[in-house]
């Protein structure tokens, strides 16, 4: 029975084409209930002869196709004349009227038939182009999470070999490793959303949340980045988190941190705001962190500006987004 209510409702969803046997009987059905309407309509009219066979032939198409809705059309036709409702005796008792209303119920019918057979033609088509696209997407998925787990596994190898080549430079490698670090926290930030970007928020909490989330305000409107501007601004975020660290708002007790954002135009501006922290000033020559900065942005037609205030680091970022 299950298997049977199973087939059923396969078959009205169109996944499957139902079997000759749950065809034949669900049109007999169909075809049963018309004639019990068409009964039930002759106390009233009994010169309703063929009408209520019209839904039986629409549900019969629509379930099984045009084949067992052309035969519900022409069982339909033959109650309508040899099944009489109104005390006459049983036959054909076809007059010139009877005549027009059954060429009218076929015509009907058979426009309605190739209409559902139409719609189920198109129907199937499309659903085979939606299971195509579900089956290429899959694969497409398992070959980006193949990638990526690759890609992760190089970032890994290099970082180790680098780590091996710069043990006898600490300084040097804690610049490198933490850099390294930031690049692959972002590309598993990208990841989780499908390789597509992030949102601006989402970026800003993964690299600062190690800073702590009570030191830290964030105010704007969700923004999303696609990758290649999610990967620039991860590495900014980074070295003016790293620097808020050893020099900035991070490095004092009671030092915070605002960043808030808004578009207009197409364009990101971002705000970086450091208060409560130490007195901030340039030291020495730019070095990497500086040129990084200030040429992240270039390619998307943007810039960096820092200003070193009393109240602590002040960087202003501007860029364009990039569609798609």
């Amino acid at each position: 029975m299950g298997k049977l209510i199973d087939e059923f409702r396969r078959g009205w969803q169109g996944n499957s084409q139902p079997s000759p046997l749950v065809s034949i009987g669900f049109a007999a059905c169909c075809t049963a209930l018309s004639t019990l309407a068409r009964w039930w309509l002759s106390l009233i009219r009994p010169d309703i002869f063929f009408t209520p066979y019209v839904p039986a032939v629409v549900v019969a198409t629509a379930f099984a196709g045009w084949r067992i809705g052309t035969a519900t059309a022409l069982a339909g036709g033959l109650l309508g004349i040899f099944l009489n409702f109104d005390g006459a005796s049983a036959g054909p008792a076809m007059d010139f009227a009877k005549l027009v209303l059954l060429l009218i119920f076929l015509a009907i019918s058979g426009f309605a038939i190739w209409g559902i057979e139409h719609y189920r033609t198109v129907a199937a088509r499309q659903r085979g182009i939606a299971q195509r696209l579900i089956e290429e997407e899959e694969y497409r998925k398992l070959v980006v999470d193949e990638l990526q787990h690759r890609l992760k596994n190089k970032v890994s190898t290099v970082h180790a070999v680098l780590h091996q080549v710069l043990q006898d430079q600490p300084d040097i490698w804690a610049t490198i490793d933490s850099r390294l670090r930031a690049l692959s926290a972002a590309d598993d930030l990208i990841a989780r959303v499908d390789g597509s970007g992030c949102d601006i928020r989402d970026l800003l909490v993964s690299e600062l949340g190690p800073y702590g989330h009570v030191r830290l305000t964030l105010n704007g409107k969700p923004v999303f980045l696609p990758a290649k501007l999610a990967v620039s601004l991860a590495l900014i975020f980074h070295e003016l988190a790293t620097n808020a660290g050893k020099y900035g708002a991070f490095s004092s007790a009671h030092g915070l941190l605002q960043v808030s954002w808004s578009v207009a135009d197409g364009r990101l501006n971002v705000v970086w705001d450091e208060t409560e922290g130490p007195p901030v000033v340039p030291v020495g020559r730019p070095g990497f962190g500086t040129k990084l900065l200030n040429s992240a942005l270039g390619p998307f037609e943007g810039k960096t500006e820092i200003a070193f205030l009393e109240t602590g680091v002040h960087c202003t970022m501007q860029c364009r987004i990039p569609k798609g």
